[in-house]
C-alpha cells in the first residue's frame, strides 16, 4: 500500500513502516505469590480461567481468588 501525500507543494509517495509492531504480553504467564501481589496489581478479584487465578489464592474454593 502506497501513500500519497503532499509537502511544502511536492508531491511524494509514503511506503508503509517496515518495523513490525512489538509482540503482544502473553496474559497467560501471569503468577502472583498472594494476595496482597494481586490487589497492588490492581487485578483483584481473580476469577477462575483468568489468567493469574490460582486454587492457591481461592481460599473458599468458589473460583474467586482474592475477593474482598
Amino acid at each position: 500500500m502506497r501513500i500519497l501525500f503532499i509537502v511544502d507543494g511536492k508531491t511524494g509517495v509514503a511506503s508503509p513502516p517496515t518495523s513490525e509492531p512489538a509482540p503482544k504480553p502473553n496474559p497467560g504467564n501471569v503468577y502472583y505469590d498472594n494476595c496482597t501481589a494481586v490487589i497492588a496489581a490492581g487485578a483483584a478479584p481473580l476469577y477462575k480461567g483468568q489468567p493469574g487465578y490460582s486454587s492457591n489464592l481461592d481460599r473458599d474454593g468458589d473460583g474467586v481468588a482474592c475477593e474482598k
